[in-house]
């Protein structure tokens, strides 16, 4: 019988590395390859993609697998960043790794893989995917702390037909445990931070290398005028570091913007009523294997954002690609243009950008068009 052919995405971390090891020891002939996605030198003139491709070299040797590096850096700026900038350039603070598992890994990558040969890619996010009923499924990593099916629910069914998630049934305690027994080159290497294959960096440097922005006003929703910003986009709801004020009382946390005024909302207090809504539309709705909108209303789970724990709501409107999401419990610092993510136990439904969050004292007692609500 001939071995399947597996091509698994290397970025020169521990997660990927132990990837390959279990392919190969699964009996398939596995192929290595590292993508260059971001071109920029670091403060000794090496360039940080470099250093990590040796990395990716070092494993592939010990595993004795060949390797390829592609360099999808165009791809990239263009279907991943220049979004990004647009969004903070609107004054809203996306979160660029889901689109980047959409555009990138699963889509450019991917392709890249099928088109030398592999039957599937695979990759090291925690996470499963199974067949069901004639269907795929997106399934949450078994380390919940370390679950990244929040990042993938805009997987449909090709992808989730042709990769591989060889590392998802870990805990990453047990992850570490099997690259130090075989001795990886990667076993005691950090996990990466930050941006989406850009790192870990001081963001307001970072952006003020792409975007221009206005300092502006710190205000209360009554209109006092708190201190001064340093433009809206760096700044999202509920924030409490990074503001610079102090002062007697509760510490102050961000609860919306006014984007046309360059005004950040601010008020004091971790359960102040203008930091949670029970209720939200959400567009750009991307469903794992479809809608439910003949269903309606539907209960389930979902979370506003990564690491949250599942909280019960009901999606009680779809239409087209637009959707409204009622909690049980009110949310916190719910933000617009990022992602509300659906699930049934272990299943991920899907999900869908968040547009207007609703019913808090904050979109109550502010209802502009131009206001970005918490």
């Amino acid at each position: 019988m001939t071995k399947q052919t597996v091509v698994v995405g290397m970025s020169g971390g521990v997660d990927s590395s132990v990837t390959a090891l279990l392919l190969k020891q699964q009996g398939y002939h596995v192929i290595g390859m590292f993508m260059k996605n971001w071109e920029e030198k670091n403060a000794d003139g090496v360039c940080q993609s470099s250093l990590e491709y040796e990395d990716v070299i070092r494993v592939c040797d010990q595993l004795d697998i060949p390797y390829y590096s592609v360099n999808f850096v165009k791809e990239y700026w263009d279907n991943v960043f220049t979004h990004f900038l647009d969004e903070f350039k609107k004054g809203y603070t996306p979160n660029p790794d889901i689109l980047c598992n959409r555009e990138i890994k699963f889509k450019v990558l991917l392709a890249k893989a099928l088109e030398i040969g592999g039957d599937f890619l695979a990759t090291g996010h925690y996470c499963q995917n199974r067949e069901y009923k004639g269907s795929w499924e997106l399934l949450k990593g078994s380390d919940m702390g370390k679950d990244q099916s929040y990042f993938l629910y805009t997987m449909g069914q090709h992808a989730l037909s042709k990769v591989l998630f060889p590392i998802g049934h870990l805990q990453k305690k047990e992850l570490r445990e099997i690259a130090r027994t075989h001795q990886l080159a990667t076993c005691e290497k950090q996990d990466s931070t930050g941006i989406c294959f850009i790192g870990e960096r001081n963001f307001k440097s970072f952006l003020k290398q792409y975007i221009p922005y206005t300092p502006g006003n710190f205000e209360t929703l009554s209109g006092k005028i708190i201190g001064r910003h340093d433009g809206v986009a760096y700044y999202t709801p509920g924030q409490r570091k990074g503001m610079g004020i102090g002062g007697p009382g509760e510490p102050w946390f961000v609860v919306g913007k006014d984007i046309l005024r360059n005004v950040v909302y601010i008020e004091q207090g971790l359960r102040h009523p203008s930091l949670f809504c029970d209720e939200l539309t959400a567009t750009e709705v991307s469903w794992v294997k479809g809608s439910f909108s003949n269903q309606l209303p539907y209960r389930c789970k979902s979370k506003v954002r990564y690491r949250q724990p599942d909280q019960d709501c009901t999606i009680t409107a779809i239409d087209g690609e637009t959707l409204h999401v009622h909690f049980d419990i009110p949310q916190r610092a719910v933000t617009p243009r990022q992602s509300i993510v659906f699930y049934d136990g272990d299943v991920c439904l899907g999900g869908a950008i968040i547009q207007i969050p609703g019913q808090s004292y904050y979109t109550q007692q502010r209802m502009l068009p131009n206001i970005v609500a918490s």
